[in-house]
Order: C-alpha cells, then sequence, then structure tokens
C-alpha cells in the first residue's frame, strides 16, 4: 500500500528485513542517507543537559550506605551506574569485543543467523518491532534467552558463544547483589525478588549500532522504558544513551549516560515500579543514532521472573501496601504482562497504564 510519502512501505520494509543483512547490510553498501522507512518525521534534536548525569555508586562503600544510594537513584532517577561490582574489565571488554565480531562477520556468514523466530532461544534481527513501529531505528540486534531456559548453546554463533554464555555468568551474580540492595531499600528482606524468581528469566539483547549518514533524522532505539524488573547493561566508549529527566511540571530533558570504563548501567524496569507500588521508578530512555565513524556496541540483561504459570501473579507487594498507600496496579500474569509489550511497538508508553488501577 503506497504511504503518504508516495512509497510502499510494507514492501520496501520486507526487502530490507529479507536481505538478512540488517542496518549493517546498508552501511556496507555505501548509502549516504537513510531509507525512508529509518526516518522519524517529529525527532527532536539531542538536546541534553550538559550539566547532569545519573548517579554512579560504588559497590565497594559499607552495605548501608550503598543500599540508600541505589534507593536513592531508582526513586529519583530509575538509572544509575555501578564500579567496584566484582566483574574485571577484562571481562566486559571481551563481551563487547566478541558481540562486535558477531555483528561485523561478513554478509554471508551473519545473514545465516538473520531470523524473527525465536525457536532455539535465539534470534538475530533488525528492530524487534520493524513491522509494528512507525520508523525504524539505526541498529541491529543478536538476542539470547539465558533463563528460565537457556538458548540451545549451538544455536548462538559460534564467535561469540562462550563469551555470551560466561557474561551470563558474571551478569547473574551482579543481578543477585543488586536486587538484594534494593530490596532491603525498599525494607523488604535482601532475598525478597530473588525469592519471586526475578533472577531466574534472562534475556541478553546485543546491539550494534552502526555508523548513520544522517543521524538527526532517525535514532538508535526510540524513546521507552523496558519490561523487565531489573536491566543491567554494558557499554562501550562511544556513548549515545540519553535518560529522560522531568524538571518542572510539562518540562523534561535529555540527560547522556556517559561511559565510564568498567562501570555497568542499571535501571529499573516496568515490572519493578509495579512490584515496588511506585516507590521505584522506571523511566524513559533513548540511543540516538550514531554519529561516529565507529559502530557502538551495547549488550543489556533484562531480569524478570522465572516462575510464568497462569496461576503466578505479580503486582504490588503486600508489604508496600498500606490504607495510607493503596495498590497502584492490578495484578497480572507473565503472559499478559510480556502480551501487552509485545502488542505494542517499541515506543508506546502505555505499558505501565495499561495495569493501573
Amino acid at each position: 500500500m503506497a504511504t503518504a510519502e508516495g512509497y510502499d512501505r510494507l514492501a520496501v520494509l520486507k526487502e530490507f528485513d529479507e536481505s538478512k543483512t540488517g542496518v549493517r547490510g546498508l552501511v556496507e553498501s555505501g548509502v549516504t542517507t537513510i531509507p525512508p522507512i529509518f526516518r522519524h518525521p517529529d525527532l527532536h534534536p539531542s538536546d541534553a543537559s550538559p550539566d547532569l548525569s545519573i548517579p554512579t555508586i560504588d559497590l565497594s562503600l559499607p552495605r548501608p550506605l550503598a543500599v540508600d544510594l541505589i534507593r536513592a537513584a531508582s526513586r529519583d532517577w530509575g538509572f544509575f551506574q555501578i564500579t567496584n561490582h566484582g566483574v574485571p574489565l577484562p571481562v566486559l571488554d571481551r563481551t563487547i569485543s566478541a558481540v562486535r565480531s558477531f555483528h561485523e562477520l561478513p554478509p554471508a556468514e551473519r545473514s545465516k543467523h538473520y531470523s524473527r523466530s525465536t525457536d532455539g532461544g535465539v534470534s538475530y534481527s533488525s528492530n524487534v518491532d520493524l513491522y509494528r513501529s512507525s520508523a525504524a531505528s539505526w541498529r541491529d540486534t543478536i538476542q539470547v534467552m539465558m533463563g528460565p531456559a537457556r538458548a540451545e548453546p549451538d544455536r548462538i554463533p559460534a564467535v561469540c558463544r562462550a563469551e555470551l554464555v560466561a557474561w551470563d555468568e558474571h551478569v547473574t551474580g551482579v543481578g543477585r547483589a543488586l536486587m538484594g540492595m534494593m530490596a532491603e531499600g525498599l525494607g523488604l528482606g535482601p532475598g525478597r525478588l530473588e525469592e519471586m524468581t526475578c533472577l531466574e528469566g534472562r534475556t541478553m539483547v546485543c546491539h550494534y549500532y552502526p555508523p548513520c549518514p544522517e543521524p538527526d533524522l532517525t535514532v538508535g532505539i526510540a524513546d521507552h522504558t523496558d519490561p523487565a524488573v531489573l536491566t543491567v547493561l554494558i557499554q562501550d566508549h562511544i556513548g549515545g544513551l540519553q535518560v529522560k529527566r522531568k524538571g518542572e511540571p510539562g518540562e523534561a530533558y535529555w540527560v547522556d549516560v556517559k561511559p565510564l570504563p568498567g562501570a555497568l548501567v542499571i535501571n529499573v524496569g516496568d515490572l519493578l515500579q509495579m512490584i515496588s507500588n511506585d516507590e521505584y521508578n522506571s523511566v524513559e530512555h533513548r540511543v540516538v543514532a550514531n554519529s561516529h565513524q565507529e559502530a557502538r556496541v551495547s549488550i543489556g540483561v533484562f531480569f524478570n521472573p522465572g516462575k510464568r504459570g497462569e496461576s503466578d501473579f505479580y503486582g504490588p507487594l503486600q508489604e508496600l501496601v498500606s490504607p495510607e498507600k493503596p495498590a497502584c496496579y492490578r495484578n497480572f500474569t507473565i503472559s499478559e504482562f510480556m502480551g501487552t509489550f509485545f502488542s505494542k511497538q517499541l515506543a508506546s508508553k502505555s505499558l505501565i497504564d495499561h495495569f493501573k488501577l
């Protein structure tokens, strides 16, 4: 069907998707302008506030102090970086390098892995919401399910298999430590979130943001919130992640998440905002299109409950509900939660609103 722009958008989307080489393939072909499917007509420039940065928390601080800082950051920002988290810098570097190596395989090699199907627990494609979004974003992604059931090892590309499996072990330890402190920050026992199986569901998304010839006309990822309890992110030195910070009523601005060598970026997901009954906040964030000559790489791990039966309900924890602060959300299953997410384009802001009382 022809659009107001005068082209058959669906046909162009299919042609791009069926090339099986993603945005990286466009760059390899030598494009000097971005195709119309990537143009975001209402895009605001990357007008980040230069004077602000998200909190950075040193996990080697005494635990009560670290818990207080994490509670404040989770409430006021929804984002923070952590240092002294116990993962050696070479592990982070190897993980980033392995993901870069996969995305920079020759087109004929990496196209063998290209598929939107998650059968086997692995998918490689460009834009998870390619056919649902109003405009595509300038990135490619390999996604690997690490739990509750891990992807079949031979489905993970050999060039990054060992590094991603190793990173899953490290990031699970980081997630356990963070969930313990975040639970304490809510006045709960340190094992409360882990008891809810929030450590068991792990999806690893390995993003690749190629250099963009017209970065002011598109984005790396549109503004969104994460459908998770918690996200742990490694980013390389390029930068581009921005967090929305609300100011005076009706005002908001973007804050750059500046890369810190060895740091991990942590953010509260939609599920944790609802579990915490709005004590913690899941905030909008985005990635601007890459204006550098070198591709940007990031690896995010989304933590979600492993118990996903139709009788496993989630919602505000009873310990956090009182006559003074009644429940802000109804209870729901993980299948309803994820089904609602995947029925919308990534940039939709209505996931949490869907469950509000």
